[in-house]
């Protein structure tokens, strides 16, 4: 199973982008994650001062642009094999409602957050069926 470190995971998320600027070969990964990089104008500074953000720290209440897109990635995992079962007619529903893919992948992801939030606060395995409930509503 594939585990990075939060620096691995974040070098590639900088690695993403510099292969994007250098018109080198992308793997699909590294595809999947550049088009949810481009969704993200706001960061792109960021990715292009890695000895600047790698080791910075966010603190709570400030937007972590690695989790962001992270959390972008294992939503399009997600759905890409429906797991939780559900998730991916959830998703047709919010973008149905929202009329936009991006849009309706940030609801997922306050879902999903908040998922993550209740398992860790709690000291329980999170909870799908809840996670569904909450795309739902």
């Amino acid at each position: 199973m594939f585990n990075p470190s939060r620096d691995q995971a974040r070098q590639f998320l900088f690695d993403t982008w510099a292969k994007h600027r250098q018109q080198a070969p992308l793997t699909d990964l590294e595809k999947l994650t550049l088009s949810h990089l481009m969704d993200h104008p706001e960061y792109h500074a960021i990715f292009d001062a890695p000895e600047r953000y790698l080791l910075r720290d966010y603190p709570a209440g400030e937007t972590n642009p690695f989790l962001h897109l992270s959390m972008h990635l294992a939503i399009s995992e997600q759905l890409s094999i429906d797991q939780p079962p559900g998730i991916r007619a959830a998703y047709a529903q919010l973008y149905k409602k929202y009329g936009d893919a991006h849009q309706a992948a940030h609801r997922v992801m306050d879902c999903l957050a908040e998922m993550i939030w209740r398992a860790q606060h709690d000291g329980t395995p999170m909870n799908s069926e809840s996670y569904i409930r909450c795309l739902n509503d």
